[in-house]
C-alpha cells in the first residue's frame, strides 16, 4: 500500500518531497507546482526520473508508471536509458516520415534557388530546370531522395535511348541528379552512396560519352583567312563593332557583351573583367591594342546604359544572339564567334615566338596544375600586351587572299 492518498496529494502545499513508497515520491515546489519523481538504484548508482506533473498525472497513474519501471529494473534495464532510447527512436521515425514527404523535385528546386546567384546567367538556371523537368522528373521527381536507386537513375538515362542518342545532354542530367542527391544527403534526407555517381559506379554500367559520339567543337576560321574576314567585317552598327572587339581581344562573347565603361581604363589601356563575369571566376585584365582603343573611341555612350554595346532594351546590352546573327548576315553561318579564340590560339602557336603560358593566359585559361597555379602570382600582363598588339596588327593587316576557308578545331 502506498503512503499517500488522493486527498493528501491534492491538499499538500508545503514545499518538500513526499514519499509514496518503492521509489515513488511527490515533489512540491515553492511555487506550489507538483510533479512525480521515480527514484531507483541500479548497479550501485542512484538515479531519478521525472514521471510527469500533477494533476495531469494522478496518484494512481503515477503508481502504474513506477510499477512498470520497477519491472524493467528486475530485468536489468535502466528505465531512464530505455526512455531516452524510445524517444530517440521516435525522433528518428518522425525525421524519416518528414524525409519521405520531401521529393526529389523539391530538393532540386531548393538546389537551383540556392545556387542561382552563383551561376553566370539566368540561362544556366533555366537549363537546369528544363532538363530535370524533361528527363528526371517523370521517373524520380515524386520519389523521396532516400528512395532513388541506381535502377531509377539508369531508367532516366536509358529511356528512349537518351544516353546513346543525346550523350552530352544525358551526361549533364546525370551530373545534375548527382548534385541534387548530394544536397539531399547534406540535409539528412538520404544516406549511403550516390546512385548517380559516375566514377567507380555508373561508368561500369554505361559507355563513356566520348565513345558514343564524337565531341563537336566550335567551328573556327583558319588564321590565314582572318585578315580577309576582318576586311569584310565593316559597318557602324553595334553588332559589327562587338564582333570586331571579340576577335581583337580573343575574349568570350559573354565577356564582350557584358562589358561596361567602368571596366575600361583608357589611360592604362586595360579592360578589367570582374571575376563574376569570368568562366573561371577570377578577375581577368585584357591589354588594349591601338585597334581596340580606336574601336572604343567610335562607340557612343548612351545615358542610362553602362554597356559598351547597348541593346534595344533600356540599360541592357546586345542580345546573346546578336553576333551569331551577324555571322549569318555575312553568309558565314558555318562559323561561331567562340571559334575565333581557336583561330587566335593557332596563330599564336604557329606564327609567333610568344610562350605558351602567355598565349593561354590571354585566353584566361588555367595554367598547369594547382601547385603551379599557387606559385604563379602575376598575370603576365606586359607580355600579353605585346602578344595582343601583334594579334591586332595581324587582324588588321592587308589580306593575302579573298578566299575564306573553314575548318573544325577544338574549342579553346
Amino acid at each position: 500500500m502506498g503512503k499517500l492518498n488522493p486527498k493528501q496529494v491534492e491538499n499538500l502545499t508545503d514545499p518538500g518531497t513526499y514519499e509514496d513508497g518503492e521509489g515513488l515520491r511527490l515533489a512540491v515546489r515553492p511555487t506550489g507546482s507538483k510533479s512525480w519523481v521515480f527514484r531507483y538504484q541500479l548497479n550501485g548508482k542512484r538515479r531519478e526520473m521525472g514521471l510527469g506533473p500533477y494533476p495531469d498525472l494522478g496518484l494512481k497513474a503515477a503508481r502504474l508508471k513506477a510499477s512498470a519501471y520497477r519491472s524493467q529494473l528486475l530485468e536489468g534495464i535502466d528505465p531512464l536509458e530505455a526512455l531516452k532510447a524510445e524517444r530517440e527512436a521516435l525522433r528518428l521515425a518522425q525525421l524519416a516520415d518528414a524525409a519521405k514527404a520531401v521529393t526529389f523535385d523539391s530538393v532540386a528546386a531548393d538546389y537551383i534557388a540556392a545556387h542561382r546567384s552563383g551561376w553566370k546567367n539566368a540561362k544556366h538556371a533555366q537549363q537546369w530546370e528544363n532538363t530535370l523537368k524533361t528527363y528526371a522528373s517523370p521517373v524520380i521527381g515524386k520519389l523521396a531522395p532516400s528512395d532513388v536507386t541506381t535502377a531509377h537513375v539508369l531508367e532516366v538515362l536509358n529511356k528512349d535511348n537518351f544516353w546513346s542518342m543525346k550523350p552530352e545532354t544525358a551526361s549533364r542530367v546525370r551530373n545534375r541528379i548527382e548534385l541534387v542527391l548530394d544536397a539531399a544527403k547534406a540535409k539528412g534526407l538520404r544516406e549511403g552512396e550516390n546512385p548517380a555517381r559516375w566514377r567507380g559506379h555508373l561508368d561500369k554500367l554505361l559507355p563513356r560519352r566520348d565513345k558514343i559520339q564524337a565531341v563537336k567543337h566550335h567551328t573556327a576560321l583558319p588564321y590565314p583567312a582572318l585578315p580577309a574576314f576582318m576586311a569584310l567585317l565593316t559597318g557602324d552598327d553595334m553588332t559589327t563593332k562587338a564582333m570586331q572587339m571579340t576577335i581583337l581581344t580573343a575574349c568570350r562573347t559573354s565577356e564582350v557583351l557584358g562589358a561596361t565603361w567602368d571596366e575600361i581604363d583608357l589611360q592604362a589601356r586595360i579592360w578589367t573583367i570582374p571575376a563574376n563575369r569570368m568562366k573561371a571566376r577570377k578577375e581577368h585584365r585584357v591589354p588594349l591594342a591601338d585597334a581596340v582603343l580606336a574601336l572604343l573611341a567610335s562607340l557612343p555612350r548612351i545615358e542610362g546604359n553602362p554597356h559598351l554595346f547597348p541593346g534595344m532594351k533600356a540599360g541592357r546590352p546586345l542580345s546573346n544572339m546578336a553576333m551569331l546573327m551577324g555571322l549569318r548576315r555575312m553568309g558565314r553561318d558555318d562559323l561561331t564567334m567562340h571559334g575565333f579564340r581557336s583561330t587566335f590560339r593557332d596563330w599564336a602557336g604557329e606564327c609567333t615566338p610568344h610562350p605558351r603560358d602567355v598565349c593561354e593566359q590571354a585566353l584566361a585559361h588555367s595554367l598547369g596544375n594547382d601547385v603551379e597555379a599557387a606559385y604563379r602570382r602575376g598575370d603576365l600582363l606586359e607580355k600579353r600586351r605585346a602578344l595582343m598588339n601583334d594579334w591586332a596588327a595581324y587582324c588588321t593587316s592587308k589580306p593575302t587572299s579573298n578566299v575564306i576557308q573553314m575548318r573544325r578545331e577544338g574549342a579553346k
